[in-house]
């Protein structure tokens, strides 16, 4: 991004002299737009916006899978749970959460294979079903979408007002600001680079925090000190539900809960959430199932040891006068506001760790942001502007529409979440509460990619009918329990429990009554493939740009589709077995036998869980940090050089259809590996 400012502020001054003379300014800034191409020829028309030319590779797919993955509620609920119960907290969250990224790799494959020119997932729903689901689903893919950046929002301002004392409406609507910017102007693209750039922010800022809990600190300063730390809090207050009250045994009762519902709504988060499938659509096919994979694989380590470093020095910490809330235990509200690991960090690091803090959670809010405003973004552009409003709509028209609504979502958003903090809700109810709301559209949505017999009627009435029992299940359990309905009622555990369970599971019986007592579909995948790519080429007349030559847009041959599709077929192949071994090594293989034995770590085993967990974040680090660099290594390379070389007026540009082919002084000769397409004036 430096490169590219110090080289537009070059070729803006060399034309402003150019120009000045004659007036032309216009034709200057129109040159000055052009640089946008000048090397990689990637035009901001309305498909790069939102699909990045289907090209992107398998590391940055994986980057920005753990950077959108990686929400405010990643850091914040995980220590919350932590501090709650224990060790089981941390891998609850990051096994609970893990799967299905993992899962979601098959859906990616068949969504490359049975509608390759989709932009939206809705698309494939109206393709199949038509009009009436279509806008079911969008209702429910807005629906997640809302809670997610609601999350999101509640979550960081929460932070924000307990470091500095922003108010916390003010940060509501502050946190979105530099995000809807970059989103605006660079689109789905813009989000993975910057998704990139924040992946790494956030895994330096956790080694920090690890290395400083376990060995660096003058309190706390190794896994044997921790650990004897967290022996004396559960005698002095044992965990209700734990093996023998503590907090070093995966044998939690509490714990248990929520990983249920911590399963269940992040299916609903996943498999219901535009942004994972812009994400799969935006990949290069053979690069989708890779990057899923080892994004998924990437972001376990992050919950996992964050939590495991911050809501366990919690517990270690607040006997100790460093820390905020001594000589008390901390507020349950504030536990559940997510304020476990801005208090531990101020604990470890003074006010070092509140900077520190306050620049993970930005990273956090805004990754994630991102990829909501480019999911809302998509489905108000595709599936509700274009589909139902102007299907003639030019490319320019779109990108118009995509932008708009980057903003309005983003205001929108920012009132509501402001709204949610004034009436009590916090993000840690808003986490247990998603999967009642969202997850009965999980089945449905997933079967419609890899079931051809499932008819209109389950995919349209399920996802209903599985709303309302979940909100029945939810609600009547709270007044049962609780004896009325309150925030507190409501948000308590086996409410949420029954609720995420029935919205996940009753669709396993309403789809295969309503497809075999009314017929079922039988359904051939055509449709799908006839959804058409939107039309650019009233953008690419204005701006002076070939589509051919844009990353996405050159027609293929026969023969390479087919060629393609096969690629699909196997990979599709290799994602049903890899998935379905990781979630059963991660859901039962590994955990499971640690908690029927209600084993209660002794201190060398959990000083090797603590290592285990570093390890594992340095594999995310070379996964997500420097694999992304080693596949785009040529192209970085080559355009440093010619910018350099323009810098240095060592090279000529010729300007070709809004690109520039660069062209030796000394020979005059094109670089071979361009096409040189001269620019008609």
């Amino acid at each position: 991004m430096g490169i590219c400012l110090i080289y537009y502020a070059h070729f803006w001054k060399e034309s402003s002299v150019q120009y000045r003379e004659h007036g032309l300014y216009l034709q200057a800034l129109e040159n000055f737009k052009l640089t946008r191409c000048r090397y990689n020829y990637e035009v901001q028309t309305s498909e790069m916006f939102t699909t990045a030319g289907r090209t992107v590779k398998t590391g940055l797919v994986a980057s920005a899978v753990v950077s959108s993955w990686t929400w405010a509620a990643t850091l914040l609920q995980s220590s919350g749970v932590a501090y709650s119960y224990g060790v089981s907290g941390p891998f609850w969250y990051a096994s609970g959460a893990t799967v299905q990224i993992i899962l979601f790799a098959t859906l990616a494959i068949e969504l490359k294979r049975r509608a390759p020119n989709a932009h939206t997932f809705l698309e494939v729903i109206r393709a199949r079903y038509g009009v009436v689901t279509h806008v079911v689903f969008i209702v429910f893919g807005l629906m997640t979408n809302i809670l997610v950046t609601a999350m999101l929002l509640t979550g960081g301002s929460a932070v924000v007002t307990d470091l500095t004392g922003v108010p916390t409406a003010a940060a509501c609507f502050l946190l979105p600001i530099g995000v809807v910017l970059y989103t605006l102007f660079g689109g789905i693209k813009a989000t993975f680079l910057t998704d990139y750039a924040h992946t790494v922010v956030i895994l330096v800022i956790l080694f920090t925090f690890a290395f400083t809990a376990y060995a660096t600190s003058d309190v706390l300063g190794s896994p044997g000190r921790v650990y004897d730390l967290l022996t004396e809090a559960a005698r002095q207050h044992p965990v209700s539900g734990n093996a023998d009250g503590s907090y070093l045994t995966m044998r939690s009762k509490e714990g248990a809960v929520f990983f249920v519902i911590n399963i269940v709504g992040n299916f609903g988060t996943v498999f219901c959430d535009n942004g994972y499938y812009n994400k799969a659509i935006a990949a290069s096919p053979i690069h989708a199932l890779p990057g899923y994979v080892i994004g998924g694989l990437s972001w376990f380590a992050i919950p996992w040891l964050c939590a495991t470093t911050m809501g366990l020095s919690a517990l270690a910490l607040e006997s100790n006068p460093v820390f905020p809330s001594y000589p008390n235990r901390m507020d349950p509200a504030d536990v559940t506001a997510g304020l476990v690991l801005p208090s531990a960090a101020v604990g470890l690091l003074g006010s070092g760790g509140a900077a520190a803090t306050l620049l993970l959670i930005f990273m956090a809010v805004t990754s994630a942001m991102s990829a909501e405003l480019i999911a809302v973004s998509s489905i108000f552009t595709y599936d509700v502007y274009q589909t139902y409003f102007n299907p003639q709509a030019s490319g320019k028209r779109l990108i118009y529409m995509a932008h708009s609504c980057v903003v309005g979502y983003a205001v929108v958003l920012a009132g509501f979440s402001t709204g949610l903090y004034y009436i009590g809700i916090s993000m840690g109810y808003l986490y247990l509460l998603m999967g009642v709301i969202i997850s009965a559209a999980v089945l449905p949505a997933a079967l419609t990619l890899l079931w051809s017999k499932q008819n209109w009627w389950a995919a349209t009435f399920s996802p209903i009918l599985g709303f309302i029992f979940s909100m029945t299940a939810w609600l009547v359990t709270a007044k049962k329990k609780g004896g009325e309905l309150s925030v507190a009622t409501t948000g308590a555990n086996d409410p949420m429990l029954a609720g995420n369970v029935t919205a996940l599971l009753s669709p396993i019986l309403f789809i295969p009554v309503l497809t075999y007592a009314l017929g079922p579909q039988n359904y051939d995948w055509q449709s799908m493939k006839a959804i058409r790519k939107g039309d650019d080429h009233d953008f690419a007349k204005s701006e002076h740009v070939d589509l051919e030559m844009i990353p996405g847009e050159r027609q293929h041959s026969v023969a390479e589709e087919q060629a393609e599709q096969a690629k699909l077929k196997k990979n599709a192949t290799y994602a049903r077995a890899l998935t379905v071994f990781l979630t059963i090594a991660l859901l039962v293989l590994w955990p499971m036998p640690l908690y029927g034995t209600s084993y209660i770590f002794s201190k060398p085993f959990f000083t090797g869980w603590v290592v285990v967990g570093i390890i594992w974040l340095f594999c995310s680090s070379f996964c997500v940090g420097l694999f992304p660099l080693w596949e785009g290594r040529h192209t970085m390379a080559r355009t440093a050089k010619a910018v350099y070389a323009d810098l240095a007026g060592r090279k000529k540009p010729k300007t070709i259809h809004g690109q520039a082919e660069a062209v030796e002084e000394t020979t005059g000769q094109p670089t071979p590996s361009e096409k040189v397409v001269e620019k008609k004036e």
